[in-house]
C-alpha cells in the first residue's frame, strides 16, 4: 500500500486531463509527489499502452533517484518497467514503459527519431528551473505535435512557475493544482561578513543549527571545492557530536550519490550544490543551511563556451531551498544573508536562454530541419543578436555555410555530445589520425577543471612546467600532458597543482563517449604514433578560428586578436615567440585581455582557402591622411600588409570623408571670406525663410567637405581646398544672385566708398564706416527686401564708434549736433557740416 501523498488528490484531473488535450501544466509544490506519482498514471492510461513514457530530469542525479523511487513503488527494481538514461550511465530494457532521462539524453533521441515513434508521452519535470535544453526539448515535442503527432501527449510540471502564462503559451491548454502539504519552515536570516571564508560561516551556522533544532541538515553550496572546504570546517564537530558529513554534487560517482540518499543511522550533514535544490528528496531533512549562493550557466565570450558563474539565487531557489526543510516535519531555514537583501534578490533567474550560448543550439535545430531559428515555437524566443552571434560562429566552424544551411561537416558535428566548438576539434582529430589525444583535450576543456589551483592562473610554472613547454609552445597540449601522465603512471602533481582523481577520471570517460560518437559518426581512424603535439595544435586552429591573435611586436606578450581585440599573455605562458597563437581561453582586462591558455601557429597551418588579399586605404592618424596598403588578412586579423600607390577613387574620397567628418577644425579654413559668406547665407535664410535658401547646417556643411574629398589624400589638402567655390557651386545661380542683391557684401556710401557688411547669424547686420562717409544719408540702410535695418557703427577719423545706431535721422536730428561738437574741437582739421544729410565730401 502506497502512502498517501498530496498529489494523489489531483492524479484523476490529470487522467482525464491528458485523455481529452495533448498538453496540460501541472502546478505542485515541492514534495507532493509529482516525480513519482505522475508518470505510472500517464503510463497506465489506455492511449497510452504498448507505448513509452519519457520524462524529463534537469539533473542525472535526480533521474536515476526519480526512476528508483517510482520502481520501488510500481513494486519492481530498476531496469525493468521504470528505467533511467543518463550521460555514462542506462538501465533500461524492452520491458521498460517510464524511461527518465536528462534533457541532453532526449533531444538526441529526438534528433534520430524525430517523429517520436512509440513515445506516448514526454513529461517536464521541474520545468520551471527554464533550463536550454528542456526549453528546445519542449519546441521541439510542439513542432512533432503540430506536424505529424497530434496523438503525442506533453506533460509540464512545476513547483513554482505561473502555469497561465505557460498554458496560453501552449494553445490554452488545460492547468490542473495541487495544494500540496507543505510542513511550515521558519526563516532565519543572519547576515554574513564579506571578510569571512564562505566555509567557516557556514561551519558556525551548522554548528548552532545542530545544537538548536532536531533532524538532519542541508546545506547549499555554490561548488565542489566550497563543499570540501567547508567539509574539513566542520570535522571537528562532527567527531565531537558522532554527525555524518556528506558531499553532493552531480559529478560524483553514481554509489555515492546513492548513500546520500539512503537512511543513516547517524544524523546526516548533506553538503550540497543546488543539485538538492529540486526533484530530490532527502528523508529525515528539518533543517536548512543556505549560503544564497549558486554558480549559474553562463556564456563567457572570453572562453567562447558558457561558464558557471558564482551568483546570488533568486527569491524562487530561496523559497524552493527552504521548502527542503518542510517535507515530513516542521523545519527552519538559516539563511546566510539580511532581510533587507532578500528584497533585492531577482524574483526568479533569467531562463538560460537569455544567457547562454546559443550556438549549439541553433546548430541542433538546424540540423533538425528547422531553416529560421526564431520562427521555431519557442516558449520565449532568444534574442535575434544572439541568434546571429550563433551563427556567425557556426559558419567559422563550416558548420552552416552563407545561406544558414547545415553542411556535411555540420551534420557530424551535432551529433557529438559537446560545444560545436569542441566537436570540430574532435572532428578535427579524427581526421588528422589522433581523435584519443583530442578527444582527450576536448573534454579537458569542456569538463571542470581538474588542476587544483586555478586552470589558467597567473603565476609562473615551475622548471618542470618550462621545459616541457619549451617543445610544445602550447600551455593546452602542457596540461593534456599532465592529464595523460597522470591517466597511465597516476602521477597527479603537476607545475599547475594537484590533479583530482575523481576530476579525471570523469575527464576520461568524457574523452571515450567523444571517440566513440565520432568513431560512429566518421569511422575508426589509424592513431599517429608516436602522439604529435602539433596535430593537437592545429585542431585547436580548426576549433577557435576566431581566437587567432598576431604579436604586435617580437618579443612582446602583447598581440591583437581577430575582432580588433588587444590581447596579452599571461605571465608563465609558454608561447614565447610565435607570431601567431590561438587564444583558447581569455579573462577580460583592461586596456588588454588576458590570455589565460594559449597554443602557437605556425603561418603554414593556415588553411589558404580561408586567407584573402585585399588592397585597402584607411586614414593614418599621426601623417593625418589617407595611405593604401596590400593586405592579407584571417578573418578580419591583418597577417602582413605592404604599402602601395594611394589610388584617386572613391575609396581614398570616402575614407578621407569619414576621417574628416570628426576632425572639422583640422580641416576647414580659418578664411574671413569664407566664414563671412557662409554667415550671410545663414542670416538671410533666417530673415527671408521664403526664399528657401540651405542654411548650411551640419548635413550640409558635410556634403560639401564630401565633394571636396575628392581628388584629395590628406588634411592638409583639404584645408587649402577651395571652399568658398564648393559653397558657393551648392547653390543654384538664382540663389547666388539672390544672396549678392538681398544680403550684400558690402553697401556703397554717398563718400563714394563702399563698407563691407558683418553678418552673424542671429544679429542684427553691421556696416562701420567713418561718419562722414554717411553725410548725405538720410536713412538707415535695409536689407534683405528692406525688412532688416543694418546696424551702424559710426566711426571718429581714428576709427573708433563714436555712435551706433540703427535711426539714422533720429541720430542725425537729436545727437549729431553734440557729436559734432566734440568732433569739430578734437578734429579741427576735418570739415563738420552743420547740416550732414546734404552731400558732403572732404
Amino acid at each position: 500500500m502506497l502512502s498517501p501523498l498530496p498529489i494523489d488528490d489531483v492524479l484523476p484531473a490529470v487522467a482525464s486531463a491528458l485523455a481529452n488535450a495533448n498538453s496540460l501544466v501541472l502546478q505542485a509544490p515541492p514534495g507532493a509527489g509529482k516525480t513519482t506519482r505522475v508518470p505510472p498514471v500517464v503510463a497506465d492510461a489506455g492511449w497510452a499502452a504498448g507505448k513509452l513514457v519519457i520524462m524529463l530530469e534537469p539533473r542525472r542525479m535526480a533521474a536515476r533517484a526519480a526512476a528508483r523511487r517510482i520502481a520501488e513503488e510500481r513494486g519492481g527494481v530498476v531496469g525493468g518497467e521504470v528505467g533511467y538514461q543518463v550521460r555514462f550511465d542506462e538501465k533500461k530494457s524492452r520491458d521498460t514503459r517510464i524511461l527518465v532521462v536528462t534533457e541532453g539524453v532526449f533531444l538526441r533521441r529526438i534528433q534520430s527519431d524525430p517523429f517520436l515513434d512509440g513515445v506516448a508521452a514526454v513529461l517536464f519535470d521541474e520545468f520551471h528551473e527554464r533550463n536550454l535544453l528542456s526549453d528546445i526539448a519542449l519546441g521541439m515535442v510542439r513542432r512533432v505535435q503540430q506536424t505529424v503527432r497530434p496523438d503525442l501527449r506533453s506533460l509540464l510540471m512545476s513547483a513554482t512557475l505561473d502555469p497561465e502564462p505557460i498554458a496560453r503559451a501552449l494553445g490554452g491548454c488545460p492547468v490542473v493544482r495541487s495544494e500540496g502539504r507543505a510542513f511550515p519552515v521558519e526563516v532565519k536570516y543572519l547576515g554574513r561578513s564579506p571578510r569571512e571564508p564562505l566555509p567557516s560561516a557556514v561551519a558556525a551556522v551548522i554548528e548552532k543549527a545542530v545544537t538548536t533544532a532536531d533532524g538532519d541538515v542541508l546545506v547549499f553550496l555554490p561548488g565542489v571545492g566550497e563543499i570540501h572546504r567547508t567539509a574539513g570546517e566542520v570535522e571537528p564537530l562532527a567527531r565531537q557530536l558522532g554527525l555524518a558529513v556528506m558531499p553532493l554534487y552531480g559529478d560524483m560517482p553514481p554509489e555515492e550519490q546513492d548513500a546520500v540518499l539512503a537512511p543513516c543511522p547517524r544524523r546526516k550533514v548533506v553538503l550540497s550544490t543546488n543539485v538538492a535544490e529540486t526533484s530530490l528528496t532527502i528523508d529525515g531533512v528539518r533543517i536548512v543551511v543556505d549560503s544564497g549562493l549558486a554558480r549559474i550557466m553562463r556564456y563567457d565570450p572570453q572562453s567562447g563556451l558558457d561558464k558557471l558563474e558564482l551568483s546570488n539565487i533568486s527569491k524562487a531557489s530561496a523559497d524552493q531551498r527552504a521548502g527542503r526543510a518542510g517535507r515530513t516535519a516542521p523545519g527552519v531555514c538559516w539563511r546566510m544573508w539580511d532581510e533587507a537583501a532578500q528584497r533585492s534578490r531577482p524574483d526568479r533567474e533569467l531562463p538560460e536562454i537569455a544567457r547562454v550560448d546559443l550556438a549549439s543550439a541553433v546548430l541542433m535545430l538546424k540540423d533538425w530541419g528547422e531553416t529560421e531559428v526564431l520562427a521555431f515555437p519557442w516558449l520565449d524566443p532568444p534574442f535575434a543578436d544572439s541568434v546571429r552571434l550563433a551563427e556567425r560562429l557556426l559558419q567559422r566552424l563550416e558548420a552552416i555555410d552563407e545561406d544558414g544551411a547545415v553542411t556535411p561537416l555540420g551534420q557530424t558535428l551535432a551529433r557529438l555530445p559537446t560545444h560545436p566548438r569542441l566537436a570540430r576539434l574532435v572532428v578535427e582529430g579524427h581526421r588528422r589520425g589522433d581523435a584519443r589525444r583530442v578527444s582527450l583535450l576536448a573534454a579537458y576543456l569542456s569538463e571542470r577543471d581538474p588542476f587544483s589551483n586555478p586552470r589558467h592562473g597567473g603565476g609562473r610554472p615551475s622548471s618542470l612546467a618550462t621545459a616541457r613547454s619549451t617543445r610544445s609552445h602550447s600551455d593546452v597540449v602542457d596540461r593534456l600532458t599532465a592529464i595523460e601522465r597522470f591517466l597511465s603512471t597516476g602521477q597527479d602533481q603537476t607545475p599547475w597543482g594537484e590533479l583530482h582523481r575523481g576530476g579525471t577520471r570523469l575527464i576520461q570517460q568524457a574523452a571515450d563517449q567523444l571517440r566513440r560518437t565520432a568513431d560512429a559518426e566518421l569511422g575508426r581512424v589509424n592513431e599517429v604514433n608516436p602522439a604529435s603535439d602539433e596535430i593537437v595544435m592545429r585542431c585547436l586552429l580548426a576549433a577557435y578560428p576566431d581566437r587567432l591573435a598576431k604579436r604586435r611586436d617580437r618579443g612582446s606578450d602583447r598581440a591583437i586578436m581577430v575582432g580588433g581585440r588587444g590581447v596579452k599573455l599571461a605571465p608563465g605562458s609558454c608561447v614565447t615567440d610565435a607570431d601567431l597563437f590561438v587564444c583558447v581561453d581569455i579573462m577580460d582586462a583592461q586596456p588588454d585581455a588576458v590570455v589565460r591558455l594559449a597554443s602557437a601557429v605556425e603561418r603554414d597551418w593556415l588553411p589558404p582557402e580561408l586567407i584573402r588579399t585585399s588592397d585597402e586605404v584607411f586614414f593614418h592618424p599621426s601623417q593625418k591622411q589617407i595611405v593604401a596598403r596590400r593586405r592579407v588578412l584571417w578573418d578580419d586579423l591583418v597577417l602582413s600588409e605592404t604599402p602601395i600607390a594611394t589610388p584617386e577613387d572613391d575609396a581614398t574620397a570616402e575614407a578621407l570623408y569619414e576621417a574628416a567628418k570628426s576632425s572639422w577644425s583640422s580641416v576647414f579654413p580659418d578664411d574671413a571670406d569664407v566664414a563671412g559668406y557662409l554667415a550671410r547665407v545663414q542670416s538671410l535664410a533666417d530673415w527671408m525663410p521664403d526664399l528657401d535658401l540651405p542654411a548650411f547646417d551640419e548635413s550640409q556643411r558635410l556634403a560639401v567637405l564630401r565633394g571636396l574629398c575628392n581628388g584629395r589624400r590628406s588634411f592638409a589638402e583639404l584645408r587649402s581646398a577651395p571652399w568658398l567655390n564648393a559653397i558657393k557651386n551648392s547653390l543654384t545661380w538664382e540663389q547666388m544672385q539672390t544672396i549678392d542683391r538681398e544680403a550684400p557684401e558690402r553697401i556703397g556710401l554717398p563718400s563714394g566708398k563702399s563698407s563691407r557688411v558683418t553678418y552673424e547669424p542671429g544679429r542684427p547686420p553691421v556696416l562701420a564706416a567713418r561718419i562722414q562717409d554717411f553725410f548725405g544719408l538720410r536713412e538707415t540702410p535695409r536689407i534683405a527686401g528692406g525688412r532688416v535695418k543694418v546696424l551702424l557703427h559710426l566711426l571718429a577719423p581714428n576709427m573708433r564708434a563714436q555712435q551706433v545706431t540703427d535711426d539714422l535721422p533720429s541720430f542725425w536730428a537729436n545727437t549729431y549736433s553734440e557729436v559734432r561738437k566734440e568732433l569739430r574741437r578734437r578734429y579741427p582739421k576735418h570739415k563738420w557740416p552743420e547740416d550732414p544729410t546734404e552731400m558732403f565730401r572732404e
